[in-house]
This record gives structure tokens, sequence and C-alpha cells, in this order.
């Protein structure tokens, strides 16, 4: 059986599309971007605090559905410049410091209200 979630701890979907779908035992999220879901801003900051909160709205959607960054099996990370790679990497080794995913890492042209990170992951619901 396939099933939507949704959680207000993160961004509301800015489209039609789900924060996750859940079928099998896996949950496949939407990419998330830097936006502050109490205030539906981005936030303010470097590629740093961008990836954070990218990661911290990731983390809530996965509680939502059941799952946890431990779960986390894959994640594509798309960024607006490969130079902001270095700071990226140190934020995501902090949520992910043991056991990582398997990981893609691309330079987008450009990406959803003109950020610099965004980031979609697929997970095991435990």
């Amino acid at each position: 059986m396939r099933l939507t979630f949704s959680t207000e701890a993160a961004p509301k979907a800015i489209g039609p599309y789900s924060q996750v779908v859940v079928y099998g035992g896996v949950a496949y999220l939407s990419g998330q971007i830097p936006i502050d879901p109490g205030t539906n801003q981005i936030v303010d900051g470097d590629i740093a605090a961008q990836t954070e909160r990218v990661l911290e709205n990731l983390k809530a959607v996965l509680q939502a559905c059941g799952a946890s960054l431990e779960s986390v099996l894959k994640t594509t990370v798309f960024l607006r410049d490969m130079s902001d790679f270095p700071k990226m990497n140190e934020v995501y080794g902090r949520y992910f410091p043991t056991q990582p995913p398997s990981r893609s890492t691309v330079q987008a042209a450009r990406l959803p209200r003109d950020v610099s990170v965004e980031i979609d992951c697929i997970a095991a619901v435990l």
C-alpha cells in the first residue's frame, strides 16, 4: 500500500507533490530546501546554515513517516556551486556520523527559490 505523510515541522510542499511517499517499507522523500517551517522563509546564512536547515527539515519528515536519519539509505545533494562542497560536507557529516548512507552530489544550474542546496533521500521505515 502506498502512503503519503506530511508534517508541519517541515516546509509545506510548494507544488503538487508529497513531502514523503512510503511504499513497501521504504520512504521516498522529496527534496528539501532551506526554508524555516516556522516562518516559511529561506534561512539567512552561508551554505553551512542552509545545509543544517535542509537536514533538520529532512529529519522532521523522516520522523513523520516512522523513519530516522539512521535509517537513510541514499541521499542526493544538489548544490548551486560545487565549491560549497567542503562546508556542506562538514555539516552533512555531523548528521550522519556513523554508517553514512550512499550519496550522490551534483551541481545544479538553478534550484527552487534560488537556494544554495537541496537534498532528497530514500530511507527504510523501521
